[in-house]
């Protein structure tokens, strides 16, 4: 009995467990299936090129040299009596810098004078001598060689008192350059002898030098590659060289600070240095308080030329291959990204400056740049600058929380 109550309880488990397969079976058959979810386009922000006026230049290392300089030497030999000026102060043009013992030249004028002086009170005797031996002889009353004699002795004085005129100029010129003076005006820098020194004639030493830096130049070298770059671009009408201001220069300090006055390029040199391959550029500055100091190491901002259409693109939305070739991803009209091979001329800001692979209207991909393909669909939104928000000021050690 037990037995078969036990079968019959199994029998119904198993009837009611077919029962919940049908049911699941005739649910599932009555379910639809769901159709897959759409793939959204991926968003990108795009920076619109328009061609704008822009003024290139160019920035190159050089050194300063003075506008003047004048190496002070003794025109004649003697002893140095006393130094006349201050190490390192301004002097001016003909201002006495040194005076040399003028005794002996003082003498030396004295005796010239004196020969001119004799010479010269010699000169009437010979002169009245000759006309009278001149009356003599057309009266036939004297040799024609006594009167030769009588002509050639003044004619020998005359030649003689401008030969002792010369000598006396000769004896005060000498004497005026016992007094050393200066040159050109500018700073003096150090003397090179002391009182009492002996000194002579244009010797190889410089007694001191002075140099003019009020202005200054500035010279730097510029290199033939560049400098044929330049000129290639100006021939393709990519740079104008004729705009307002061309010649201006800027200045930078050994310590980065910007030179408060402007310069002007001068000259560009014609010869090329073998040594380096480059031409010098010289650039005259105001140096009204002496800043500027010869051979200070500054950098010069010269200015190349107005490119009048010219690319810029933030630096963002240029990339580079695995040559390190750049390019660029840009969106059509038909929302599609293309692939644009670029060549960049020089990083101006935060852009670079595109020479070819871009035209106006171009709508360069600068933000959402990962995992795109040219072909792709992409939904494009403006690129608009982020402007950098005003620092604030950190509270110092002192203040309280």
């Amino acid at each position: 009995m037990r037995r078969e109550r036990m079968m019959h309880s199994k029998a119904g488990f198993a009837a009611a467990l077919a029962a919940l397969l049908l049911l699941a079976l005739l649910a599932g058959c009555d379910r639809k299936p769901k159709a897959a979810p759409q793939q959204q386009a991926p968003k990108v922000t795009v920076f619109t090129v328009a061609p704008e006026k822009l003024l290139l230049t160019t920035e190159l290392s050089g050194r300063t040299s003075p506008y003047l300089i004048a190496e002070i030497r003794p025109r004649v030999s003697g002893l140095i009596q006393k130094r006349l000026f201050v190490e390192g102060s301004d002097v001016t043009a003909g201002q006495v810098l040194y005076q040399i013992d003028p005794a002996p030249f003082q003498a030396d004028l004295n005796n010239a004078q004196a020969a001119l002086n004799r010479a010269e009170a010699e000169f009437p005797a010979l002169r009245l001598r000759a006309e009278r031996y001149k009356r003599l002889l057309d009266n036939a009353a004297l040799s024609q060689q006594d009167y030769d004699d009588a002509a050639a002795a003044k004619n020998q004085q005359q030649a003689y008192i401008k030969s002792l005129q010369a000598t006396v100029e000769t004896a005060r010129i000498n004497l005026g350059y016992t007094k050393v003076t200066a040159p050109i005006s500018g700073r003096i820098g150090k003397s090179g002898v002391t009182d009492g020194a002996i000194v002579t004639a244009y010797q190889a030493t410089a007694l001191a030098t002075i140099q003019q830096l009020d202005p200054i130049y500035v010279d730097v070298p510029q290199s033939t590659t560049e400098l044929l770059r330049i000129k290639s671009r100006m021939e393709q009408g990519l740079l104008n060289p004729h705009a307002a201001d061309q010649n201006k220069v800027k200045l930078i300090l050994e310590n980065g600070a910007p030179y408060d006055l402007e310069g002007t390029l001068q000259f560009r040199d014609v010869t090329v240095d073998p040594t380096t391959g480059s031409v010098t550029l010289r650039a005259v500055f105001p140096n009204p308080k002496n800043l500027l100091l010869p051979g200070m190491f500054v950098k010069v901002v010269i200015n190349e030329g107005v490119n009048e259409q010219a690319i810029l693109v933030p630096q963002q939305g240029v990339s580079r291959d695995q040559k390190g070739n750049p390019y660029a991803l840009v969106v059509d009209a038909e929302n599609k990204v293309q692939f644009r091979p670029l060549s960049l001329d020089r990083a101006v800001g935060d852009k670079w400056l595109v020479s070819t692979g871009l035209a106006a209207g171009d709508k360069v991909i600068v933000e959402g740049l990962q995992m795109l393909r040219p072909g792709t669909v992409v939904q494009a939104d403006p690129f608009q600058p982020q402007v950098e928000p005003a620092q604030k000021s950190e509270p110092g050690p002192d203040a309280k929380s």
